[in-house]
């Protein structure tokens, strides 16, 4: 999720398109979140650790 916010970051920002740097900024944040979860050891999503 990190990754594909990342990447949807590149494309809005290289075409201009304001739709895909909002997602992109959205996705990033949440995968951010969900990889300090599962780096500090608690579970997301019924899983001990996120990838």
């Amino acid at each position: 999720m990190l990754v594909l916010g990342v990447i949807l970051l590149i494309i809005g920002f290289v075409t201009g398109i304001s739709v895909l740097w909002t997602i992109g900024v959205i996705l990033a944040v949440i995968g951010l979140i969900l990889w300090v979860l599962g780096a500090v050891g608690h579970s997301v999503g019924g899983r001990r650790h996120y990838w």
